[in-house]
């Protein structure tokens, strides 16, 4: 189970325990800790939030399906799935559930991907199968603009709607200054925005990291000391 929230993992963990066959193995809160949890006992299943402190649990999956591939992955996230489902199931995942589903949903969700069976919602289904059948008539290549961003773009992005200026992007993601102002503008050009502040709206109603209300500086907006 990985959760940089403690009591959440207590609550899921208390879930899982309570099902028969079910057991919890190992918990985390980093992908360092979870990468070591599963090194000492190996799991069928890694339940993973997306969102981990500074971390993407897109970046767990990589690593994790690289040393342990019997592994199966769940997202377990409070991410919109219609934004994210598809990005995931992409970067190695098995299956997508949002937090806001009942247990009964998890737990069915945990049973199917240790199965070896895919799980996402009706609608994400319907939604994968018409992207895969044929060409969106409205896009040429099919995708959508969210999907064509690389995961760096779709990291800074999130970062972004959560009210970072750049240089604390930049700061966070350990590049220069001029690398984020770079992603800016490869942002604005994939998503349309035609400027700063179009693309800090589009990055707060998109990934939903914040609230509208949230004050949030525009790229190239000062930052104070």
């Amino acid at each position: 189970m990985v959760d940089d929230h403690p009591i959440v993992r207590k609550g899921l963990v208390d879930l899982f325990s309570d099902e028969a066959d079910l057991a919890v193995c190992g918990q985390a809160g980093t992908i360092a800790e979870a990468l070591a949890a599963a090194a000492a006992e190996p799991p069928d299943v890694a339940v993973v939030d997306l969102t981990l402190g500074e971390e993407s649990g897109l970046d767990l999956l990589a690593p994790l399906s690289s040393t342990h591939p019997a592994v199966s992955v769940l997202v377990l996230s409070a991410h919109d799935e219609q934004l994210y489902a598809e990005r995931a199931l992409k970067a190695g995942a098995l299956g997508y559930v949002m937090k806001d589903q009942a247990a009964a949903e998890l737990l069915a969700a945990v049973r199917r991907v240790a199965a070896g069976k895919s799980h996402v919602s009706e609608e994400m289904a319907d939604r994968i199968l018409l992207h895969d059948g044929g060409p969106n008539r409205n896009r040429p290549d099919g995708r959508s603009p969210l999907e064509r961003l690389s995961d760096r773009e779709h990291h800074v992005l999130t970062l972004l709607g959560q009210g970072m200026a750049t240089r604390e992007i930049a700061q966070r993601l350990q590049v220069s200054v001029k690398t984020i102002e770079s992603h800016f503008a490869h942002l604005k050009e994939k998503l349309g925005a035609r400027n700063g502040h179009e693309l800090v709206r589009l990055a707060v109603s998109w990934t939903g990291a914040v609230s509208p209300a949230t004050p949030t500086k525009p790229p190239g907006a000062p930052t104070r000391r």
